[in-house]
């Protein structure tokens, strides 16, 4: 009865102590809500909820005035009405796009940073380049007039999931006719009649007749922001929404196997409007040049120039395709009728081909559905660059002098040859990051001209520049040098003529700030020019002083007739023009002094100033270039430009500028940036 008894006292007291200890357990277990919640984030296809994935969505409007802003409007509405987690991003220079984002507080924000060409069109590249800067964990480029549907963001939800960096890719529908808009909230669909339409009714619609087309230049791209780049290439400067740059990523993405891209077009509904009205608002406002072909024609003479006809094309059908059957997410290879289920593990498409079409009926007739529907598309980039046409720029000098002028009809001259098209390029960002804009190029050959009309400047090529112009020979002294300056003079009294005043500035010159409010206060019959005097004190106008790579003209007679004397004098003088200036305008031995700082021309009562050197010091004034800080020491100074001249040979300069900070453009990228280290 004891061993009884002991045995009874013990399993109560087991008993009690499990009691307890089940308390104990249940107390620490979450309540039954969140276990009901945590079961809900299961979705059907077996992996865990993972938190909404934070989107931005970058692309570049037309400006918002008439259809297009009702189009690009709804486009962007039906963006931010697909989640709370959605940002836009918008590359534009247009007023109209501040004012339309104002409405959305800090969901819709603009960007004018990029690099732009002279009619406004942004630079994909610059685009891609930007991107960059902005957290975020999923990246979106898309075209401003597509529309998007839910299933857009459940799509992004799922590859979120996805344990590998990855690209998608989905070509967009064209529809000529959508009766529907959204609500002044902006998160319900709305019919004709004013009634609700439930977003899944919409994208069955667009479903039936599917018309999407990879040839299409709306193609939307969208990738995890990881670390691992989209290719292994170097982005040309592809202008944006021309059609050549979604094709040459994906086609690199494909190739460079960083990342998994597969083709979700059957998974998201996204349309645009066909309309008419909108190819014919795509042209420019010069009057000669009625379209902008000349930019698609760039784009195909890009995928040449940057060796596309050289790389292996991927075929389109070849990409794994996403798709939905019977509510579950699939990849499907429609080549080798394989799908790929998803793994909670991870996703290893080449490791784990399980899943065998045959083996499920529901997925063989779902996948042969889709299949039925994709179209064999000739859109072969190869194709489309084996018979390339000239590459013409459609605008006249007229033309690029009314279009680009400010309002005081002035313009700011360059000219340049090919060898100095880098210094070229550092110099135009320069100005663009000073909003200078009433900038043209005269190109000293072909290849400068082909160069600048790809990167988008308002460029024409004279067509008596010297034709034997030295890559690494045409400093200052050489008969290549004194060729090319002697046409500079001629180019800007042909603009004088046309009733433009003109700043002519060599690419050499760096700007601080924007001069011309300066050098206008001078007024008419002045020509207002840099000193190339060196020593600190003393005189700026001594004898063959006057620096011809900086002066500002105005288009007036007095300064016409001067000009025409100055050109007159270099035809037949074996020197370069900058004597020519001195001696016509000056006269020779400086005759025409007056004071320290000016010279008048006593025939056509032209008065020239010579500008003051503290704030238009050239390569050897106060000897800035050698300063640790040249920046610093520049600014200490008031200087508004500095001219990088006094120094012999292109590399020699170009090295001084790069080292000295003030370089504007990285060439490995083809993109402005500031204070690049980079040397081509």
């Amino acid at each position: 009865m004891k061993v009884i008894r002991v045995g009874l006292w013990s399993v109560w007291l087991y008993g009690f102590v499990l009691i307890c200890f089940s308390l104990y357990t249940t107390q620490r277990l979450p309540p039954f809500k969140d276990e009901i919640q945590r079961t809900s984030n299961f979705n059907h296809n077996g992996f865990s909820h993972v938190r909404n994935p934070r989107i931005t969505i970058f692309s570049a409007p037309v400006p918002f005035a008439g259809s297009a802003r009702a189009r690009q409007s709804l486009a962007i509405r039906s963006w931010l009405a697909l989640s709370s987690q959605i940002t836009v991003i918008l590359f534009t220079q247009n007023p109209s796009a501040v004012s339309f984002a104002s409405a959305f507080d800090s969901r819709v924000l603009i960007d004018h940073s990029v690099d732009f060409t002279f009619l406004g069109t942004p630079f994909f590249h610059s685009m891609m380049e930007r991107s960059l800067a902005f957290s975020t964990d999923i990246s979106v480029f898309i075209n401003p007039e597509t529309i998007l549907l839910p299933d857009f963001v459940c799509t992004l939800n799922y590859a979120y999931k996805l344990d590998r960096d990855w690209l998608l890719v989905a070509s967009s529908q064209n529809v000529s006719y959508f009766p529907f808009h959204l609500d002044d909230s902006g998160k319900h669909w709305l019919r004709k009649d004013g009634k609700w339409i439930k977003p899944q009714e919409l994208q069955e619609m667009l479903t039936q007749k599917w018309l999407g087309n990879h040839c299409d230049d709306r193609m939307l791209m969208a990738w995890n922001s990881k670390n691992v780049p989209l290719h292994n290439g170097v982005l040309p400067p592809f202008l944006y929404g021309k059609g050549i740059h979604n094709h040459w990523v994906i086609n690199e993405a494909v190739l460079s196997d960083f990342r998994f891209v597969f083709d979700a077009s059957s998974t998201i509904s996204s349309f645009y409007l066909n309309d008419e009205e909108h190819k014919s608002e795509k042209t420019s406002s010069f009057s000669d040049a009625k379209n902008r072909s000349w930019e698609n024609v760039g784009n195909s003479h890009l995928g040449a120039t940057y060796g596309l006809l050289s790389f292996h094309e991927i075929n389109y059908s070849s990409i794994v395709k996403l798709v939905k059957c019977d509510g579950h997410y699939l990849f499907v290879d429609l080549t080798e009728d394989i799908t790929y289920p998803f793994m909670d593990q991870g996703l290893n498409l080449w490791n784990r081909r399980i899943l065998h079409s045959r083996r499920k009926k529901k997925t063989v007739a779902c996948v042969n559905h889709i299949k039925s529907q994709e179209r064999v598309l000739n859109c072969s980039l190869r194709d489309q660059l084996k018979e390339l046409a000239p590459l013409e720029f459609p605008f006249s000098l007229e033309s690029l002098l009314s279009g680009t002028a400010d309002e005081n009809k002035t313009v700011v001259l360059a000219v340049a040859g090919y060898s100095y098209k880098d210094m070229l390029m550092s110099w135009v960002c320069r100005l663009r990051h000073l909003q200078v804009t009433n900038f043209l190029i005269c190109a000293l050959d072909h290849e400068t001209y082909e160069f600048s009309v790809l990167q988008g400047l308002p460029v024409f090529h004279d067509p008596s520049a010297p034709s034997n112009i030295s890559f690494d020979d045409c400093h200052f002294g050489t008969k290549c040098f004194q060729r090319v300056t002697k046409m500079k003079s001629r180019m800007v009294l042909k603009i004088l003529k046309l009733g433009y005043n003109v700043l002519l500035s060599d690419v050499d010159v760096y700007w601080f700030t924007n001069p011309l409010p300066v050098l206008r206060s001078f007024g008419p019959a002045v020509l207002v020019a840099q000193s190339d005097e060196y020593n600190k004190a003393g005189p700026v106008n001594l004898p063959r002083r006057l620096n011809s790579g900086f002066y500002f003209a105005h288009s007036d007679g007095s300064t016409i007739a001067a000009l025409e004397k100055v050109v007159k004098h270099a035809t037949i003088s074996g020197l370069s023009e900058q004597p020519s200036f001195y001696d016509t305008l000056c006269g020779e031995g400086g005759s025409n002094r007056i004071g320290d700082d000016r010279c008048v021309e006593p025939e056509t009562n032209l008065t020239v100033h010579f500008l003051d050197r503290n704030l238009f010091p050239n390569g050897a004034y106060l000897d800035l270039w050698q300063k640790k800080n040249v920046k610093n020491a520049c600014a200490k100074k008031g200087c508004l430009i500095l001219h990088n001249n006094w120094i012999s040979g292109r590399l020699k300069k170009l090295e001084r500028q790069v080292l000295s900070g003030l370089w504007e453009y990285d060439s490995s990228k083809r993109l402005c940036c500031r204070g690049c280290m980079v040397l081509s």
